[in-house]
């Protein structure tokens, strides 16, 4: 199945389809489906110190009788009880069980404090270390990457973003960003439109496409991700589905195709924007009515 690995700008290659642990919770069940992804052909698992399952991850890992090499970990330096970057790199690998991760993220600006800079240079550390073999960012845009990149000794391996369809249009920049300076972009969420916004304009191409190629709608975005060059995140407690996203690496969507994709999700992505405007509106007309029902019983004049 070709889910390629995709190399990196560090000289690592990163899987292009990962096992992703954000809605796993904690206690058995992680370690079940982590065991289940592996099994089933999975060799990227994606964590995260606020995940609170990077341990449960770790006994996965050792149960699978995998040898390190052999699995592409990911994790996340999440703030997690106010400690540091260098306090929680060592947590993690201590949880998960292993003696350095694959890649480590920055989960979001907001975490880099007091700045971007000083927070990225702790991450170079890191590296420096040995205790990650590539860095990266998370939920980063493109001022963010500009305000890293000019101080910035090694350059993030990848960008891990919200990304679907129905974004696109808003996430292009910091997809065109990332190509122009070598950042690889892993895609997260990719199939919302399907599981958390059904009914929109992207159900006529992904059913048609799915038609057409003897595929499911969730197989085809996965092929849009794809073709976009993101590596996919994604997630399922079911068998048949994990080994279903893994064979959508065989579909090869034409340009056509994608550009269907592409403009359903524009439309979709428009009224959602429309829809927010209305409802901002909507509140903007409520208030002012209060205000003026609060004046007209108070006798003050609004002239």
């Amino acid at each position: 199945m070709p889910w390629e690995s995709i190399k990196l700008n560090s000289g690592y290659s990163i899987p292009s389809i990962g096992f992703g642990t954000w809605t796993l919770g904690n206690g058995q069940g992680p370690v079940d489906q982590v065991e289940q992804a592996l099994e089933n052909g999975y060799n990227h698992i994606d964590t995260a110190q606020s995940y609170r399952n990077e341990g449960e991850t770790g006994v996965a890992l050792k149960e699978s009788g995998l040898s390190r090499s052999d699995v592409f970990v990911t994790t996340k330096y999440s703030g997690t009880n106010g400690l540091d970057i260098p306090t929680s790199i060592k947590n993690s690998v201590n949880s998960l069980g292993v003696s350095y991760v694959d890649l480590y993220l920055v989960h979001s600006p907001r975490l880099a404090v007091p700045d971007i800079p000083t927070c990225w240079a702790q991450m170079e550390k890191v590296k420096e270390d040995g205790l990650a073999k590539s860095i990266g960012i998370s939920n980063f845009g493109v001022k963010d990457m500009e305000i890293l990149i000019a101080s910035a000794k090694v350059k993030p391996a990848v960008n891990q973003i919200l990304l679907h369809p129905y974004v696109y249009q808003q996430q292009k920049p910091i997809l065109d960003y990332a190509a122009k300076n070598g950042i690889v972009i892993e895609a997260y969420s990719a199939l919302i439109p399907i599981t958390k916004s059904p009914g929109g304009p992207l159900d006529k191409p992904l059913n048609d496409l799915a038609a057409k190629f003897g595929a499911t709608p969730e197989q085809v975005l996965l092929a849009w991700t794809k073709a976009k060059g993101a590596v996919v995140v994604t997630t399922s407690s079911k068998k048949t589905r994990l080994q279903g996203y893994l064979a959508a690496g065989d579909i090869d969507l034409s340009s056509e195709d994608i550009a269907a994709i592409d403009a359903a999700g524009a439309l979709g992505e428009k009224k959602a924007k429309a829809m927010v405007m209305m409802k901002r509106v909507a509140v903007g007309a409520i208030a002012c009515a209060a205000v003026f029902s609060a004046c007209n019983f108070f006798g003050i004049s609004m002239m």
